[in-house]
């Protein structure tokens, strides 16, 4: 039995617009999709692919998993999530390998900006 990542799903209210700030800011075009769903690349892609699935009814509560996306320059990562219609919640860490600041996406999924430290 092989056992492959192959993709993360994302409950959204408005798939489209979800999926169009993350393809924005990661730089993945949309693939082959399901009606009413989004998929950002292809099965087989070298990257996981992003589904963003259509759901009825916003989030209760803190989702307990969320991506790490690493960038060059954090600063300048903050201000292009805020361009593109996300929000800073104003949690940072700053740690001796790197900084994190916690971000969200236009719903509100939450993810980390992360800058490591050379």
């Amino acid at each position: 039995m092989t056992y492959t990542w192959s993709g993360v799903t994302i409950d959204c209210l408005d798939p489209e617009r979800v999926a169009r700030f993350w393809s924005a800011l990661l730089g993945r075009e949309p693939g082959p999709s399901q009606d009413g769903w989004i998929y950002l690349g292809e099965r087989g892609d070298p990257q996981p692919r992003l589904v963003f699935q259509p759901v009825s009814e916003p989030a209760a509560g803190k989702v307990r998993i969320h991506l790490d996306v690493t960038v060059d320059d954090i600063e300048k990562a903050v201000a292009a999530v805020i361009k593109l219609g996300g929000r800073a919640t104003g949690d940072r860490h700053q740690y001796d390998e790197g900084v994190v600041v916690v971000m969200a996406d236009p719903e509100g999924h939450e993810f980390c900006l992360v800058q490591y430290y050379e």
